[in-house]
Parts: C-alpha cells; structure tokens; sequence
C-alpha cells in the first residue's frame, strides 16, 4: 500500500524498522504503529482479515431477529419459542470460545479461525428450508458457534501488535466485527424486501435472504486461509518445525490459564458487556417493532444504530485504554474499565424506564457507546493476563461474555414472566453488581485500582513464573521476557517511561 494509505492512529513506537516488515516493529517483531488504512503484510492484513471474518460470522448469527416478525408468523413461533433460539444462538458459543482460545494456543488463529468459520456456515445456508420451532433453534445454535472467531480476533490482534497499541488493535478488530451484528439489521430487512419485490412471496423471500450472509461468511474464510500468517514471522507448524517456536501442551496451556484468577474476573465482567451487547442483538428490533408500533424497516433502522455504534465505541475503549496506560499504567487500564462500565449499568436501567420513542432512541445510542467502550476497555487489559496462555484466557473471557448473554436472557427474556421493559431495566442493575469484582484485579508488578506495585514485583517475573526451571533452560520462555520488556510502560509514567524494545535490541535476561 503507498504511503499515503496510512492512518493517522499513529502511536508512540521504537525507532527500529524491523527489517522487512512495512511497520515498525518490537523485538518480538510486533508492529509498534497502528496504520488502519494499510494492507501491509503481515500486520495490517492480518487485522483486515480477523475483524471482516468476524463481522461475517457476526451477520450470520444475528441475521434472523430483524425478520422474526416474518419467520414467527410463517413457523407459528411463541414468545418462549423465540426466546429460547435467542438464548441457543449464543450458549453454544460457550464452549466453542474456550475450545478456539485452546486451538489458538496449539495451531494458530488463522487456521482456528478458518476451520471454524467453514464448519458453521452450513447451518446459515440450512436455515434457508427449516420448518418448525425446532428446527429453528437448531440452525440458530449452530449458527451461533461461529462468533466465537472473536477469540482468534483478539488473539491474532495480540500476536501482531505491541503493548503500547494492542488495545487499539483489538478494540477496533473487534468493534468492526461486532458491526455485523447492527449491519444484519439493516442488511436482512433490504435483502428481503430487494427478493420480495423481484416476485417471491413472503414466507419465500425471507428464506432466500439467508444466502447472503452464508456466502459473505464462506468466502472470508477462504481469504483468510488463503492471504493470513500466524505470527510476524510465519505460520505455527512452519516454525515449529524449524525449532523457532515451542510447541505447547495443552496440559500447561489450560493449566496456567485456569488457576489465574485474572481471567475469571475478566470473564465475569466481560458478560455484562459484551453479554448484554449480545442480548440486546437479539431483543431489540422486536422490543421497538412491538412497543412503539413501528414498521419492520423502522424497527431495523433503529436496532441496527445499536450494533453500528461498535464502528466508533469499541475502537474508542481500545484507544482510551492505551491512553490511560501510556499515562497511569496498567491501574490506568483498569480504572477506565469500571467507570465506562458502571456508566453503561446506570444508561441501561434509564433505557428500561424510558417510554417515548425519541427519548428511548437517545439513551439507547449512548448505552451502546458506553457498553461496547467496555469490550474494547477489557480487551485492552486481556493481552497482560498470561503470555503462555493468552488463546485460553481469550477463549474464557469471550466464553464469559456468552455466558452472560445466555444467563441475561434466561432469566429476564425467556417467556412472559418480565416485559422487555422491565428485563432491560434488570439487566442494568446485573451490569452495576458483575461490574465491582474488577476492583479485585491485581498485578504484582503493576498494582490494581486502590493499589500500587509491590515493591521489587517484576514482569519478567510474573510471565516467567508460567515456565518450570527446565523450560527456561531450554529458552522456552523468551518470548514472554521479551513482551514484559515490551510491557515496561504499564508500570505507569512515574515508573518507566522508555519506550518497547526495538527490534534490533537483546532482552537482558533471555
């Protein structure tokens, strides 16, 4: 890409050039630099093809709810019906998140990312000649397996990019595939009627729709197999073979990653943002279509402003989260964290209250603002949790958020027992109280919210103390002294203002 492509979201990065690689570039040969505009290979591709692989899977799940006035009244679906598919799209995520954040850990994110975008996009196409209620939850739950490609998002995002922008690369990566679940709003209602106006009945037209998003959803897994690369320096079972990367086992991985209470937090608070921004997918264009009689383009339009917000929310968390790191550290990230969510809570209890049409639109777009921030805002401190098992911490924080998602629905959604009003109003008071275990979170060598380091706590000794004494022999670890060097900068202004290792530096202690 000529130069005049690159981004203006340039942030502080070393001096070193790194070679071959377009950006600049860290020890660990990850960009320093952030040019959203590029296609350079293979930082910037990577980010195009994670986050439009994401947003198609994104279309593919959430691509039924702005027609569920049409397909409830063609399959005769009860509320319960509805809301127990909504409840599927999203719980078989669960597992299939933990499994991708392991996969990512032992074959890589494109590979993980491809195998699990084709497998699914079947039950997309299938939804095309379902029947009953049944039927209709079934392709909806297999369906929903496919966004659990955020976990190889944020992963290969982590993988690419160095501390000081990592947070910006996700929150954007994700926040761009997080649109496809507004764009579906918009997408499937102007699908559907472009099919019904060429001659097809209703009941025909909204089934054609589902080619689409199937399509959209195979062929960004083709591109990514076809164009992507693992890490800066190549693909996993190139440079495992060759002896530049250990292979891990899945024993360690998973061990390392559960027994730190981190992702746990993580996990818990991350479904009341990104679980609530999934029920709100699901609810929202026939809480509109229903509340305040509004057509079904309408009710889309309005439901689809909600996901669409992700185009600036999301990225801003990610951005706001380096900023306050660049400035107060990693208790920076984590401060930015609660408040934005505690903020969200409180947007979303008003929502439930409101009662004009105009009004409701108004807090429903500042709740989305705020609630998406906190994805990017959490993902903006996953990346430090672990080093070894970074895909594993990923997959639990993401599997969190679905859990979240199906909890919330379960309990506030699911059948007559609350109005959707009252539900929304709830799920604000669940943001508020799942919100406060985050003031738990420490570092030892980077304190927490109420705390400060603890004197003589590395991070070379944090991340080293997921390898025995045998592996650091061998040199195992190197890769994760080098990003706690490359990390000197979440000890705070105060502590450490020199900038990541360049690319032509030796960390000292590998």
């Amino acid at each position: 890409m000529e130069d005049s492509g690159k981004s203006s979201l340039h942030v502080e990065s070393s001096a070193a050039e790194g070679g071959h690689f377009k950006l600049p570039v860290d020890s660990e040969q990850k960009a320093t630099e952030f040019w959203l505009f590029s296609f350079a290979k293979p930082h910037m591709r990577a980010f195009h093809l994670s986050w439009f692989s994401f947003f198609c899977c994104f279309v593919s799940t959430f691509a039924a709810p702005p027609l569920v006035p049409l397909i409830r009244d063609n399959l005769n679906l009860t509320t319960t019906d509805i809301g127990n598919a909504g409840i599927a799209s999203v719980s078989g995520a669960v597992f299939a998140r933990l499994a991708m954040g392991t996969a990512c850990d032992l074959v890589g994110p494109r590979l993980a990312s491809a195998s699990l975008t084709l497998l699914t996009a079947p039950a997309v196409f299938f939804t095309s000649v379902i029947n009953s209620a049944s039927s209709y939850l079934l392709v909806r739950f297999f369906t929903g397996f496919s966004i659990a490609s955020f976990v190889s998002t944020q992963f290969w995002m982590s993988s690419m990019f160095s501390p000081p922008v990592v947070g910006l690369a996700n929150g954007i990566a994700g926040g761009w595939g997080n649109l496809g679940g507004g764009a579906t709003q918009l997408i499937m209602p102007l699908v559907y009627d472009l099919i019904h106006h060429i001659g097809s009945t209703n009941f025909t037209a909204w089934r054609i729709a589902f080619f689409i998003p199937g399509f959209m959803q195979t062929l960004s897994a083709i591109a990514v197999l076809a164009l992507g690369q693992d890490l800066p320096n190549g693909n996993y079972r190139k440079l495992e073979k060759v002896g530049d990367k250990h292979k891990d086992s899945f024993r360690k991985v998973f061990y390392h990653a559960v027994t730190n209470y981190r992702g746990w937090i993580l996990a818990l608070t991350y479904g009341y943002c990104f679980g609530v921004e999934l029920t709100i997918d699901n609810i929202i264009a026939e809480y509109f279509y229903d509340k305040f009689n509004v057509n079904l383009r309408t009710a889309g339009i309005i439901a689809a402003s909600f996901g669409l917000a992700n185009i600036i929310s999301r990225p801003g968390g990610g951005l706001l989260s380096d900023w306050m790191s660049r400035r107060y550290g990693m208790r920076g990230r984590l401060w930015s964290l609660w408040v934005v969510q505690i903020i969200g809570g409180v947007l979303c209890i008003v929502l439930g209250r409101m009662n004009n049409l105009s009004a409701s639109i108004i807090v429903m777009v500042l709740f989305s603002l705020f609630v998406q921030a906190a994805c990017g805002l959490t993902f903006g401190v996953v990346p430090f949790v672990s080093r070894r098992s970074l895909g594993m911490i990923s997959g639990m924080t993401g599997g969190g958020g679905n859990v979240g998602a199906v909890i919330t629905q379960l309990i506030f959604f699911k059948g007559s027992k609350y109005s959707k009003e009252t539900g929304i109003t709830l799920m604000g008071v669940m943001i508020l109280c799942c919100t406060l275990p985050i003031t738990l979170i420490y570092f030892p060598q980077w304190g927490g919210l109420f705390c400060g380091p603890r004197p003589k706590a590395t991070a070379e000794d944090y991340y080293a103390a997921e390898w025995s004494e045998d592996e650091k022999e061998r040199g195992y670890h190197s890769a994760s002294v080098k990003f706690a060097e490359n990390s000197v900068r979440e000890g705070g202004r105060r502590r450490d203002s020199s900038p990541a290792v360049p690319a032509d530096d030796t960390p000292s202690h590998v």
